[in-house]
């Protein structure tokens, strides 16, 4: 798991961020340049260039739905814009699943996909990164009772997608997950589909970027309490040596998603991410009881 602190050191947070690349993108689909936005909007470059970079301290509503108007969006994406746009800019960010961005703005996917390292503590279930497509799929007809057949399989299809920046050749995400025992002995679609996914889990822990380690239900709580899930997502450097993104963490809950960034959240959660890690199996026997309870569930079929 890679140290820095340099979760302050981008000069700007989430929200604004989000907000310049979703105008960024939709300016780009209009088929006009920075220059001639501008002009339109009657700004210099330099304040547009701003907003789209996400470095504007105080972002005008209505100059948002005036970009919005330019750009020619929908109701549904102006909507989505002005979401984003009346976020209060802290570097802690909680986004309920009742909000407008929740359908069309997955911010979560967007960040992960530019992400150069996860390190993911996941207690309950396998995180998507690593599901089999059965495994999704059973997850989903649950959560998503009213998607036809076509919509469910878009959705699995986004999962497998993901996994692709584990597994490309060029540079791939470094991946460090640790699971509690808990995640392989919670039965997701029957046993045929949990020997397959503890199958898959095994396979993708041999590769140089990717390490999985089990925290078994004999470590107890290393920490002291309770933990959630969260992952940490660190980001590349630029040309310039600084991150395209500070460092930031994410946690999940039925209730909605929270993003912080703040430096002191950030070294927190790595402590605690450290501590679990220290009481986890070692790569290999970790790998060992992965395979040896798929062939449990598979003495089950």
């Amino acid at each position: 798991m890679t140290d820095d602190d340099e979760s302050e050191a981008v000069g700007s947070t989430l929200p604004r961020r989000q907000l310049g690349r979703y105008l960024k993108d939709a300016r780009e689909g209009a088929g006009l340049t920075m220059e001639r936005a501008a002009t339109l909007m009657e700004w210099n470059k330099s304040t547009l260039s701003r907003l789209e970079r996400g470095l504007t301290e105080k972002v005008r509503v209505r100059d948002v739905l005036g970009l919005c108007e330019v750009y020619g969006l929908d109701q549904e994406k102006i909507a989505a814009a002005k979401e984003l746009a009346g976020q209060t800019p802290a570097r802690s960010w909680w986004r309920s699943y009742g909000d407008v961005i929740a359908a069309k703005f997955n911010t979560y996917v967007g960040l992960e996909g530019g992400a150069s390292e996860l390190a993911i503590f996941q207690p309950l279930i396998v995180p998507g990164i690593l599901q089999t497509a059965d495994y999704a799929r059973t997850l989903d007809k649950q959560y998503f009772p009213n998607d036809s057949d076509e919509e469910l399989e878009r959705r699995v299809a986004l999962r497998m997608q993901r996994q692709h920046s584990v597994t490309r050749q060029r540079q791939p995400m470094q991946l460090l997950v640790i699971l509690h025992e808990n995640v392989l002995r919670t039965v997701v679609g029957g046993p045929r589909v949990m020997a397959a996914q503890l199958r898959h889990i095994a396979d993708l822990s041999t590769r140089e970027n990717v390490q999985v380690r089990v925290l078994p239900f004999r470590a107890g709580f290393p920490t002291g309490i309770v933990v959630s899930q969260f992952i940490i997502m660190t980001f590349p450097k630029d040309s310039r040596g600084k991150p395209v993104e500070p460092t930031i963490v994410f946690a999940e809950s039925f209730t909605g998603d929270v993003y912080l960034e703040g430096m002191d959240d950030v070294r927190r959660c790595r402590q605690t991410f450290r501590s679990l890690l220290a009481a986890t199996l070692d790569d290999r026997p970790s790998r060992d009881l992965v395979r040896e309870i798929a062939r449990e569930y598979e003495r089950e079929n």
